[in-house]
């Protein structure tokens, strides 16, 4: 096709646009004069151009009104308009009568009209309106247009973008935040022929909600948006709800729970954790060693009460005396951890010791933990058996022992102690001091003593590693006072009693060796 060709074409569809339009606006100021429309104003004019079923022409008016483009829409996109105010007019632009047909409105109280006239291929529609308003009609628009008022300031005060898509996908409406939404992300004015997302997932049911995300031209900065679809007739209204701190939020917690995940997996001490049904939430690998529970029993969140059924029958706690009351003896324990009462020591017939506490926590959700204290348990008891050893052992001597810490509280003192002085340390309230035993020794004894030196020198840090000194109780009985350091900076203090020998004289046999 050579420019010769291409400029014929483009002549005629000009000549054609131009009859076309010439011929509108003769039919429409002809109409206007025979019903007696006062108006001639063309920007006001609601007329619509077909050819065939496909839309030629419309008025600048009748485009904003009903958002109909030539070229891309035709006679069924106006008749779905037009359906609820002029039920009447035909599906077909060939089911009308050759000539000039007047439809009316549906309501009687609305005085417009439409003028439909066929002229061959081409069907002119005209949309009148009574020169003059009654009373009704002139209310009924100013509530509309409150109506109207109402709704458009409710949409462009709205935080999140809402867009409207007819059945051909083309954006037949937006509010002021989907423009805002469009030109930051895609840093251009919005084009009715491309929504602002360009893909979206298909909506399945009726009013679904799916999360989006886009990233900003430019930066690459990825957002995230949840959108919801209503589907009213054949257009399709979309909500946009901004959800970037929602999303961070939701990755924080994430990584947090994961952070949680690891270092429960670290621990020794079996954690159960039971959400408010009931039903186990959250464990570590530690719980599956101590009570050998398997993993997918665990993993299919076992309720409390199945959990310690459970627990029952690996024995890995002891055997309950009376198992008709066994059920309400959990129920106890659920009741005691929840109120946070719940610390038990289990001695299994392995000979395993396990610590068990409940725990309550936020939400109504409970939490177990359970640790192996056997090392500790036997660690203990050998050590209280070597204590009772030694304290058997100190009970053999016949001297009064008494040992002071660096801080001068009596920590251990023998039987022998105890009988002398008429002392029991261990049931005294409060800590016994080297000053209190000082007190009692002093009244005990007769005076000349030098008590205060024996005090300080308990008290003392120095490098004095032994100290004595002589008394006499009231009875009559001589002592010497003994003190000496030992490790860890405390001080042992004996007493020994000192008896006059009784003076025998011997005189030895001497044998005369004679010569």
């Amino acid at each position: 096709m050579d420019f010769f060709d291409v400029a014929a074409i483009a002549g005629a569809a000009t000549a054609s646009t131009v009859v076309a339009v010439a011929w509108i606006l003769k039919n429409q100021k002809q109409t206007m004069t025979e019903t007696g429309q006062t108006t001639t104003d063309p920007d006001r004019a609601v007329s619509f151009l077909f050819e065939g079923e496909n839309l030629h022409h419309v008025s600048d008016a009748a485009a904003r009104l009903y958002q109909l483009m030539p070229g891309r829409d035709d006679w069924t996109g106006l008749r779905e308009r037009l359906m609820n105010r002029f039920p009447n007019l035909p599906e077909v632009p060939g089911d009308a009568t050759p000539g000039e047909t007047t439809i009316t409105a549906r309501d009687a109280e609305d005085a417009a009209t439409i003028s439909l006239t066929r002229d061959g291929a081409f069907t002119r529609i005209n949309m009148l309106e009574e020169g003059e308003q009654n009373t009704v009609q002139s209310e009924r628009i100013k509530i509309l247009q409150r109506e109207v008022d109402n709704l458009k300031r409710a949409s462009d005060t709205t935080s999140h973008a809402i867009w409207q898509v007819d059945s051909e996908g083309l954006v037949t409406w937006h509010n002021s935040a989907y423009r805002a939404l469009y030109k930051r992300l895609r840093k251009t004015e919005p084009d009715d022929t491309t929504p602002v997302f360009a893909s979206l997932p298909d909506f399945e049911e009726k009013n679904e909600r799916q999360r989006v995300s886009t990233q900003t031209a430019g930066s690459g900065q990825s957002d995230w948006y949840d959108v919801s679809a209503v589907s009213v007739g054949d257009i399709t209204v979309f909500h946009a709800v901004d959800v970037n701190a929602l999303v961070k939020s939701e990755v924080a917690q994430r990584n947090f729970v994961q952070t949680l995940a690891k270092t429960f997996a670290q621990l020794s001490i079996g954690l159960a954790i039971f959400d408010r049904n009931g039903q186990l939430a959250l464990f570590n690998p530690a719980l599956i060693d101590l009570t050998d529970l398997p993993a997918d029993f665990l993993s299919g969140r076992p309720t409390l009460m199945s959990f310690f059924d459970r627990i029952r029958e690996n024995r890995r706690m002891p055997e309950p005396k009376n198992y008709q009351s066994w059920r309400q003896q959990i129920t106890d324990v659920i009741a005691a951890a929840t109120d946070g009462r719940y610390q038990e020591t289990w001695t299994l017939e392995t000979g395993q010791t396990y610590r068990v506490n409940g725990r309550p926590h936020p939400d109504g959700a409970i939490a177990f933990l359970i640790e192996d204290i056997t090392a500790e348990i036997s660690l203990t008891r050998n050590f209280r058996a070597e204590l009772e050893l030694g304290q058997s052992l100190m009970d053999t001597f016949e001297e009064a022992l008494v040992v002071f810490s660096s801080t001068g509280v009596l920590t251990f003192c023998n039987l022998a102690y105890r009988e002398m002085w008429g002392a029991d340390p261990d049931n005294s309230f409060a800590d016994v001091t080297i000053a209190d035993c000082v007190n009692d020794w002093q009244r005990l004894c007769v005076d000349g003593a030098d008590w205060a030196s024996l005090n300080e020198f308990v008290l003392d840090f120095g490098e004095k590693t032994s100290w004595e000194m002589s008394t006499q109780l009231s009875d009559g009985d001589d002592l010497r006072c003994i003190v000496s350091r030992i490790a860890t900076g405390a001080t042992i203090v004996r007493f020994v009693k000192t008896e006059i020998p009784s003076i025998t004289s011997k005189v030895p046999s001497t044998k005369i060796k004679h010569i």
